[in-house]
């Protein structure tokens, strides 16, 4: 593994305005006192906008106390011109592919965007980074890409680790997801460009994605509506807090998979997989009785709701399943970390969080 130092170095960001990118860009300018931040964003409107302009205002905030510095472009990765611009005039020693169509239930009725940003979007960023290294330049020193748990579809094996199969998407998403890592492990192979993916799990926090359950049941028990519970309740999800993910993507990006040959004198693909998540799954109906007390402890519902009475269970929905378990084996291996953010405390700053967004 080559470790890699951030000094000077012009690093790219996409989805930077998104949940995860925006919580790195401000861990990097906090961690870094030389380097140029990039990030590209385009800011569309599968979620409130707004969420995504408090997200680009605190980096701002984050930049103006930091020694590194900070530029916003507003575009789509899935326009190669404007990659191929970016790539040209800022030369980037490291990316980091955050922008994708997210969500699983999504993708179900809008396969569209799926394949225009996750697909031909990363396939403009694998050409980017193939032809940083024309002329002899240095290029890409490591490109790192979200993945997600989704790629485990209905796997038996628990809790998930990155050697089991995989072949078996039971989303769109997740086929999107997969067909990242595939690309991604071809261009590795043909053209040694040193990548990283990484497999989220559930990631949670405040000024997270609408879309997400905590943050789509909030806004519903809020109404005084009802929330439907899928499976009767009978799902795990190993949720993951923001500020762990973001750590876990801080370190890998330090480490490069090294460029090497095999016993056969052949290059071997310096490409590497992780999971991130907090090896610790939780009964839906655990979380959200934890979800509710740290609402009511924010204010953000009154003290004597009735969480049973706006609670539905419905059974399981298309694309979803039943648990997801992250082994984080390999990345406290390789690392040395681990994510271990409980759910109350995690759930806590989400809900202050939210109070002081939309109360």
């Amino acid at each position: 593994m080559n470790r890699l130092s951030f000094d000077d170095k012009n690093i790219l960001i996409t989805g930077a305005a998104g949940f995860i990118g925006a919580n790195l860009v401000m861990r990097i300018l906090k961690e870094n006192e030389h380097c140029h931040i990039i990030g590209l964003d385009s800011l569309n409107d599968y979620y409130d906008v707004k969420i995504k302009e408090y997200r680009i205002k605190e980096i701002e905030k984050a930049a103006e106390g930091s020694g590194s510095d900070w530029t916003f472009v507003k575009g789509n990765i899935a326009d190669a011109g404007l990659v191929k611009q970016l790539f040209a005039k800022y030369e980037f020693s490291i990316v980091v592919n955050l922008a994708a169509q997210a969500g699983v239930r999504y993708s179900i009725t809008n396969p569209d965007v799926y394949m225009e940003s996750n697909i031909i979007g990363f396939y403009n960023l694998l050409e980017a980074c193939r032809h940083s290294y024309d002329e002899g330049k240095s290029g890409v020193e490591h490109l790192v890409y979200a993945s997600s748990s989704s790629v485990y579809g209905s796997n038996s094996n628990i809790p998930y680790r990155v050697e089991d199969p995989v072949e078996h998407p039971v989303s769109l998403y997740a086929a999107t997801k997969k067909s990242n890592e595939l690309l991604a492990h071809a261009y590795s192979k043909l053209y040694s460009i040193p990548s990283t993916g990484l497999r989220f799990f559930t990631v949670y926090g405040p000024a997270g994605r609408p879309d997400m359950a905590y943050f789509g049941f909030t806004d519903k028990l809020r109404k005084g509506e009802k929330i439907k519970i899928f499976n009767y309740g009978k799902c795990e999800r190993d949720f993951t807090y923001v500020d762990d993910v973001t750590l876990g993507v801080y370190k890998v990006m330090q480490g490069a998979p090294e460029r090497k040959n095999g016993e056969d004198g052949l290059p071997i693909p310096p490409y590497s997989l992780y999971n991130i998540g907090n090896s610790a799954p939780v009964g839906l109906k655990d979380f959200i009785n934890i979800l509710g007390e740290e609402l009511k402890e924010a204010g953000v519902l009154p003290k004597d709701f009735d969480m049973e009475a706006h609670e539905e269970l419905v059974p399981m929905q298309a694309g979803d399943v039943a648990v997801t378990y992250a082994d984080t084996s390999a990345l406290e291996r390789d690392f040395g970390y681990k994510p271990a953010t409980p759910l109350r405390e995690g759930l806590r700053r989400f809900a202050e969080w939210y109070g002081k967004f939309y109360l």
